[in-house]
C-alpha cells in the first residue's frame, strides 16, 4: 500500500488580482484524488516565515506547492532554501517569469500533474544583496517600470502595459555603469543592467538565450540601448543577441555599480535605487518539479 503523503500549498491570495478560491479547491480534490493530505496556507505578509516553518514540522509536510508570483516564490525559497523538501509551481501572479522559463502550461490540472509529478530541476540561487534571487533581476528601465507598477491600482499584465509607454517616456538612460567579474574591470553604458539565472522575463522576452539555471554560473547583461530590433529579436528562443546591442558577462560573482542611484528589482519586486550590487551564486539549490 502506497504511503500517504502530506502537500503544503502556499498561496498568496492577492496575487495577479485573482480569486484563488479554484485553485484551492482543485490543489485539494487532486491531492485528496491520490490518496494524500492536503494542508492550506495562504500569506497575509505578518510572520508568514514563522507560519510556514511551524506548518512544516506540525504536519511532517513531504512536498510544497506554492501558487503565486515571482515574489511570492522568491520569499518562499527563502525559507525551503535549506530544506531537503521538493517544490511544485502553479503560477498565478501578475508576472510568472520562473515559470515561464520552466515551460509551465497555463491549464491548472495540467500545472497541478507537474507540480505533484516526479520530473525535476535543482535550481540554483544567486544571492543579491543577501537577498536571494531566483529568476532575475536588474537595474534600469524594468525594475523603473515595476517600481511604477506597485504605485498604480491596476493589477494584472494591463497594470504593466499602461505603465510602460510612461515609464519610456520619463526615463534619462543610458546611465553609466562598471562590472568587476571574473577578475576583469568593464565599464559601459547601459538602459537595463541584468543579473539572470533564467532565460526569460515574465513578457516572453528572451534576455538570456544561452543561460542555464542549473549550471553553477549566472549571466550579467548589459543592455545598451532601446533598439526595436534588438528588443524584437528577444522574443524568439534561438536569437543571437548582437553585442552592439547587449554585453554578455558569466561568471559566479560579480559587483556592480553606478555613479548614481538606478532603479533596482529581484524577481518582480522593486527593491529601491542602488549605486551598487553584489551577485553571488551559492551552494544551495530547489528542487523543483517541472514538465
Amino acid at each position: 500500500m502506497k504511503a500517504q503523503k502530506t502537500i503544503l500549498l502556499v498561496i498568496n491570495p492577492i496575487a495577479g488580482g485573482t480569486d484563488k478560491k479554484p485553485i484551492i479547491e482543485a490543489f485539494k480534490n487532486h491531492v485528496n484524488d491520490n490518496g494524500n493530505t492536503p494542508v492550506v496556507y495562504e500569506t497575509t505578509g505578518d510572520d508568514d516565515n514563522e507560519a510556514i516553518n511551524r506548518l512544516i514540522e506540525l504536519h511532517q509536510i513531504d512536498r510544497v506547492i506554492i501558487s503565486g508570483g515571482d515574489g511570492t516564490i522568491r520569499e518562499v525559497a527563502e525559507i525551503l532554501k535549506t530544506k531537503d523538501l521538493k517544490i511544485g509551481l502553479l503560477p498565478s501572479g501578475s508576472a510568472n517569469g520562473l515559470a515561464s522559463n520552466f515551460n509551465i502550461p497555463e491549464k491548472l490540472q495540467d500545472q497541478l500533474r507537474i507540480a505533484l509529478g516526479n520530473t525535476y530541476i535543482n535550481l540554483d540561487i544567486i544571492e543579491i544583496d543577501k537577498i536571494t534571487c531566483l529568476h532575475i533581476a536588474d537595474l534600469g528601465v524594468n525594475a523603473k517600470l515595476i517600481e511604477n507598477y506597485e504605485k498604480s491600482e491596476i493589477r494584472g499584465k494591463l497594470g504593466y502595459f499602461l505603465q510602460a509607454i510612461p515609464t519610456l517616456l520619463n526615463s534619462d538612460y543610458p546611465f553609466d555603469v562598471e562590472i568587476y567579474a571574473n577578475g576583469k574591470h568593464y565599464k559601459e553604458q547601459g538602459v537595463l543592467v541584468a543579473i539572470a539565472n533564467a532565460n526569460k522575463f515574465g513578457t516572453g522576452a528572451n534576455i538570456n538565450p544561452k543561460g542555464k539555471m542549473d549550471d553553477g554560473i549566472f549571466e550579467v547583461l548589459i543592455f545598451k540601448n532601446l533598439s526595436v530590433k534588438g528588443i524584437i529579436e528577444t522574443f524568439y528562443d534561438d536569437a543571437a543577441l548582437n553585442p552592439d546591442f547587449v554585453t554578455v558577462i558569466s561568471c559566479k560573482e560579480a559587483e556592480i555599480t553606478c555613479k548614481k542611484p538606478i532603479a533596482f528589482q529581484i524577481d518582480g519586486e522593486f527593491i529601491g535605487e542602488k549605486t551598487s550590487v553584489k551577485a553571488v551564486m551559492t551552494p544551495h539549490h530547489l528542487c523543483i518539479a517541472i514538465p
